[in-house]
């Protein structure tokens, strides 16, 4: 019989535990739901060849970084710097990408270090004793493009994909991390890839990629949802889904925490991942992109630059040594 991890007990820490710095990390309700109407749903508009083409490219970075605590008057970077933190949307069951510590209670990871490099790009780099003026909210992935939407973050690192649909709700950063999506089973499952799991239930989160790319992949999977990642894990666990599909660096994370679990070599996708913004704030996805640039770039007397330094930290040991992190695309 397959032994249960308690994560269920987990999650509901992610409720009440500290989050970085001195700000609780918070966790974004769901949105009431709309009452109900006859009329149908608008359609979304689909993106042309063109659109689809050029779904990676972001906003150049104009001229060098300013100054910490030196933001332009006006500008986005400067309404954050007057309310002294910066805002995200994050995860905190991702492990290696975004997921508390149980020792510490605070929220770390990849996407973690991407935001602190941000907010210390407005405010400067804190004292090694000192926090990073961010307040991270947790979100679940239905909520990432919503809570740019509706401005209750100022951006969002979950492990979110770029592509053009929702290049027409939000603003993505040029992209700072590839991923791919691929399959978790059970240990002693005989499937090598996706096809051999045809009529059997496989959970990946809701409003994800992953759930669109598994219906593709394999029309006669049976699909089930749930909000997080440690959602799908929970119901993998418990018997009520035979797998998980998802990002590579999610599911590393999943197996490292289910001895019972293995990650299936298939690879069905690639998944560019982009900081989300408000796509109103042009200037911030801007400085966000040399940000990026900045942690990409070796240091002038040699040795790993920030990005790859975070990359081996949080994700190497799973998923394998790269030799350089994604090129940046501009072009919009």
């Amino acid at each position: 019989m397959k032994k249960l991890i308690p994560l269920a007990a987990a999650t509901a820490l992610l409720l009440t535990a500290c989050g970085n710095g001195n700000y609780a990390a918070t966790q974004i309700p769901p949105a009431p739901q709309a009452p109900a109407s006859s009329a149908a749903p608008a359609a979304p508009v689909p993106c042309t060849a063109a659109e689809k083409a050029a779904e990676l490219e972001s906003y150049e970075p104009q001229g060098p970084l300013p100054a910490p605590m030196q933001m332009p008057a006006g500008s986005t970077m400067a309404q954050i710097q007057a309310r002294g933190r910066l805002i995200a949307g994050v995860s905190a069951d991702s492990l290696h990408l975004g997921s508390r510590n149980p020792l510490s209670g605070q929220i770390e990871g990849f996407d973690i270090d991407m935001i602190n490099a941000v907010a210390d790009a407005i405010f400067g780099k804190p004292a090694a004793d000192q926090p990073h003026k961010v307040e991270l909210r947790v979100i679940s992935s239905p909520q990432r493009i919503p809570s740019l939407e509706n401005k209750s973050v100022d951006i969002v690192a979950r492990n979110m994909t770029i592509n053009c649909e929702r290049w027409k709700r939000i603003a993505f950063s040029a992209e700072y991390y590839r991923s791919g999506q691929k399959t978790l089973v059970q240990r002693d499952s005989k499937a090598t890839k996706l096809a051999d799991l045809s009529g059997q239930t496989i959970c990946a989160p809701a409003g994800s990629t992953s759930l669109d790319n598994l219906k593709k992949a394999n029309p006669k999977i049976k699909p089930v949802t749930a909000d997080t990642d440690t959602g799908c894990l929970v119901l993998f666990q418990q018997g009520k889904a035979d797998g998980i599909s998802g990002d590579d660096t999610v599911l590393a994370g999943d197996a490292a925490q289910d001895p019972y679990a293995k990650v299936l070599t298939e690879r069905i996708s690639d998944e560019p991942y982009g900081l989300g913004i408000n796509k109103d704030n042009v200037d911030f996805v801007r400085f966000v992109n040399g940000v990026l640039a900045q942690m990409k770039t070796p240091p002038a007397g040699g040795g790993v630059s920030p990005w790859m330094k975070s990359y081996n930290t949080w994700l190497g040991t799973d998923l394998g040594e790269l030799k350089a992190p994604p090129t940046p695309a501009y072009g919009r």
